[in-house]
């Protein structure tokens, strides 16, 4: 079996690599359904897991959710460039970001926009109210650029293991 060494001294080989791919498709698989996959015991599947999740490989579960019946059809990308570019000044704008729940992605980036966000809202209005009275309004800010979803061709968290 080839092991991958992954850095902090950690090892993951085949087994692991492939509970890991199981488990990000349907993270409520049993160690017996991971047993019958993997074709290991299920108390094995159960050492490996409890050491996968110790490990920090895997960092939680969760449940992915409708956003469409949720009532956030509207994806908008959003790209911000700053007012000035200090360490206290992207702080400021981190710390916005972390108290905005319509926000599900933030980027730092180089080149010539600071920030990518990813941003759901219920409609046009909503997009609006956030651009104008929460991005612009916000004192680290300079100029924001708005674009909105036609259609997602492919939306995944899932990594190529």
């Amino acid at each position: 079996m080839v092991m991958t060494n992954m850095g902090d001294g950690e090892q993951i080989d085949g087994f692991d690599r492939k509970i890991l791919a199981l488990l990000q498709e349907d993270a409520r698989l049993t160690n017996g359904d991971l047993s019958e996959r993997v074709h290991l015991s299920a108390s094995q599947c159960s050492r490996r897991r409890q050491r996968l999740e110790e490990a920090g490989f895997i960092k939680g579960y969760r449940a992915t959710l409708d956003r469409d019946r949720l009532g956030f059809p509207l994806v908008n990308v959003i790209s911000v460039t700053l007012a000035t570019h200090n360490r206290d000044n992207a702080r400021r704008f981190s710390e916005l970001l972390a108290r905005l729940p319509q926000v599900q992605e933030a980027y730092a980036l180089t080149g010539e926009m600071d920030y990518f966000l990813k941003v759901v809202t219920p409609d046009l209005k909503s997009l609006a109210e956030f651009v104008n009275e929460v991005l612009l309004p916000h004192e680290s800010v300079q100029h924001v650029k708005t674009a909105i979803v036609l259609q997602t061709l492919k939306e995944t968290d899932a990594l190529p293991l």
